[in-house]
């Protein structure tokens, strides 16, 4: 996220290019570069450190000799040399006076020390420190810069901890030895320049550089002197000319380190080169024309710092590492257009996200997601393996993931409406676990009309107008609740959908809008727990309770379109068709036939294992075919019972006996049956068929009632009768 400059941000884009370079680590190519190691082996043989100045200066006197073109101190000589002649002569107070006047009369070690480094390239390095105090370092050389200074955007620094005078002055160049990890502690980039007490000072890598060409100058350009003003805050680092190298670098004077494998820069123990283990030919091959870069590496001494190559990495290596990748012009870069670039892309996918999602749906939507992802880190990936670009894909990937989850809270609050208004249409409608699927998945549920196969119920209070009679209009109001509720709730419970509410009737239906696959066998169940249910209501009435409440039931099967029906401003989730005619028409049949669910034939055939009675054949209003109709008595127990299996069948014989015109069995048919009748709650229906047999046949009988006639559809009496 190096295009908006937030600083958690820009540690994201960071570990990108952390896992580019364990990925792809540079390739390691010979440089004029190397490193001299005061390991644990030198510390055996030399002995512990800090050792003598002059031994210092005998391994620099033997580099040079080696044809070293600088050799660059990564070790502070701030304090003077504890084993220096004058010192070792005052910790021996008691010694002969003349010996102690011999040995204070030798040359002192550092001044040895500074006249080796006077004559030899020596670029002496120092630490830049936050707190103030320490002696005052100044640059060697010259630093020229090209554009405005750069002052406020270099890393500042209020104290210092230097070599001693006699060595700072006597070496060729000086360089700060400090470096700045970010936030997480990681070196990611080795800083070129820095501020201190209002000097802008090299680096040990920059001074190690320009000495080894014997340039005079460090040249700096900045962004306004380039041309390159992005950035903000003034004018910033673009790069550094350092003799016949140019070095890009950030804003704030640093350089992008891209590190090779663990191992492949191999250093040189320093006992090696004192003790003669090398010959002076190899002593040549290994050190004539390089940078050599004096170091520690044994356990207690060196210090350590971690890359993204390598948890522990040596610092004298980093500044190793700098100079190889300046020599080599093998730099990591930003280039100007990176910002530019990744602000459009995340515009880019941004557009193409907010305009594609709303389509694709959650998963193909994730899919364009992963694809756009996929882009932007491959993209930034090419760049760094291809191109040695810093392509930061945060930003992209952020837009990505911020498009995608606002997208996804907006399908989710657009669902969650789209439930809610389910609910808040089905709630008093369907029974929950209905509303439940509905709301789970509400492309089950097809709005506008469709045809289904259908169960159709009605039902309603028989003789309502006489019972309101004894209440006022109030209690009418809470009777009805006390009344409808048990029923909605029987009815709801066997997965009714509940249309509307006409008065004190009910009409509800099934298979609509989920598939109700027991369709048939729930609405016959309903049906009877309803029957059920308002007998135990007239045992235990609530109050107000107007006396003995009857219901009738209507029940009938066929197709029906059902779906959401009425204007273009009002519309209603119902059903229309023939079978509802005929439901409604069966309805009030129950108080002419004396029996409380009347069922028409096709439903009487989709429950064959209920009982179920013959009641009539007849021809309703509006309809020309006549049409069967059965009592249900009751389910499965009762349809298996012997003595009602028996009953049903005499039954069946009357009935046929009465539409084939012969009367006088059917009257035997009835007397017969009478008892059983009686127990099934029949006896208004034998009454009802005594009456129609109380004469002969009309002439042209041909069994079919008129369900629209006054007389509870007698037969035409004959003229003999």
């Amino acid at each position: 996220m190096q295009a908006l400059g937030l600083p958690a941000a820009e540690r994201i884009g960071d570990l990108f290019f952390d896992s580019y370079q364990r990925a792809a680590p540079r390739p390691y190519r010979d440089a004029p570069v190397q490193v001299v190691a005061i390991d644990e082996e030198s510390l055996r043989r030399i002995g512990q450190w800090p050792w003598p100045r002059t031994e210092i200066g005998r391994l620099i006197e033997r580099l040079s000799g080696a044809g070293a073109a600088v050799i660059a101190l990564d070790v502070v000589f701030a304090e003077p040399d504890r084993t220096s002649p004058a010192r070792l002569a005052a910790r021996l107070p008691q010694a002969d006076p003349a010996l102690l006047a011999a040995i204070r009369a030798l040359p002192d070690n550092d001044a040895l020390f500074a006249a080796t480094v006077g004559h030899t390239p020596v670029v002496t390095g120092y630490f830049l420190t936050p707190e103030p105090g320490g002696p005052a370092v100044a640059a060697k050389g010259g630093l020229a810069v090209s554009g405005s200074p750069p002052d406020a955007a270099l890393r500042s620094y209020a104290g210092a901890i230097a070599p001693l005078p006699a060595i700072q002055e006597a070496a060729r160049g000086a360089g700060f030895l400090t470096f700045a990890p970010d936030s997480d502690g990681i070196v990611r980039r080795v800083p070129l320049l820095a501020r201190h007490g209002g000097q802008v000072l090299p680096a040990l890598s920059v001074e190690a550089l320009r000495v080894a060409q014997g340039a005079g100058a460090v040249m700096v350009k900045t962004s306004d002197g380039s041309g390159n003003l992005s950035g903000g805050g003034g004018a910033g680092v673009t790069a550094l000319k350092v003799g016949d190298f140019t070095v890009p670098t950030t804003r704030a004077g640093e350089m992008w380190v891209r590190f090779p494998r663990p191992g492949a820069l191999r250093a040189v123990p320093a006992w090696q080169v004192l003790e003669g283990a090398l010959s002076p030919r190899q002593l040549e091959a290994a050190f004539a024309g390089r940078i050599v870069f004096l170091g520690a590496s044994a356990v207690g001494l060196h210090d350590l710092v971690a890359t993204p190559a390598q948890d522990r990495e040596l610092g004298v290596n980093l500044h190793a590492y700098a100079v190889q990748q300046m020599l080599l012009g093998e730099f990591l870069t930003r280039p100007d257009w990176a910002a530019g670039l990744e602000r459009a892309l995340v515009l880019a996918f941004g557009i193409v996200l907010l305009v594609l999602l709303p389509r694709l749906g959650a998963l193909r939507g994730a899919v364009l997601g992963v694809l756009l992802a996929g882009i932007a880190v491959g993209g930034s990936w090419l760049a760094f393996a291809r191109e040695r670009f810093l392509l930061d894909p945060t930003w992209p990937l952020a837009a990505i993931l911020a498009v995608y989850l606002a997208s996804t809270v907006v399908v989710f609050y657009r669902e969650e409406r789209a439930r809610s208004h389910i609910h808040r249409a089905f709630d008093h409608y369907l029974s929950p676990e209905l509303v439940r699927r509905i709301a789970a998945d509400p492309g089950q549920l097809r709005l506008g009309g469709e045809e289904r196969e259908m169960t159709v119920m009605f039902a309603d209070i028989r003789s309502f107008s006489a019972l309101s009679e004894r209440l006022a209009p109030a209690e009418i109001t809470r009777f009805l609740i006390g009344f409808l509720t048990p029923m909605c709730d029987v009815l709801l419970a066997r997965k009714a959908t509940i249309d509307k509410f006409v008065g004190d009737g009910i009409l509800a239906f099934w298979n609509a809008p989920l598939d109700d696959p027991d369709q048939y066998a729930n609405a016959a169940r309903a049906a009877l727990e309803m029957v059920a249910r308002l007998r135990a209501l007239n045992q235990a009435p609530p109050q107000p309770w107007p006396g003995e409440v009857r219901i009738g039931i209507g029940l009938n099967a066929g197709p029906c379109c059902v779906g959401n029906i009425g204007s273009a401003s009002r519309l209603s989730y119902s059903l229309i068709g023939d079978t509802v005619n005929l439901a409604a028409r069966l309805e009030p049949l129950t108080k002419r036939y004396g029996v409380k669910i009347v069922v028409g034939g096709d439903f009487r055939r989709r429950v064959p294992q209920f009982a179920t009675l013959g009641l009539d054949r007849v021809r309703v209003a509006g309809r020309d075919a006549p049409e069967d109709l059965f009592a249900l008595l009751g389910d499965e127990a009762l349809a298996a019972d012997p003595a009602f299996r028996a009953f049903a069948e005499g039954h069946e014989a009357m009935l046929a006996a009465y539409r084939a015109g012969d009367w006088a069995e059917a009257r035997r048919r009835l007397d017969r049956g009478e008892a059983a009748a009686r127990d099934h709650g029949l006896i208004p229906l034998y009454r009802l068929y005594r009456e129609r047999l109380a004469g002969a046949p009309p002439a042209g009988w041909n069994g079919v009632s008129d369900a629209a006639a006054k007389d509870g559809g007698l037969p035409q009496r004959s003229s003999k009768a």
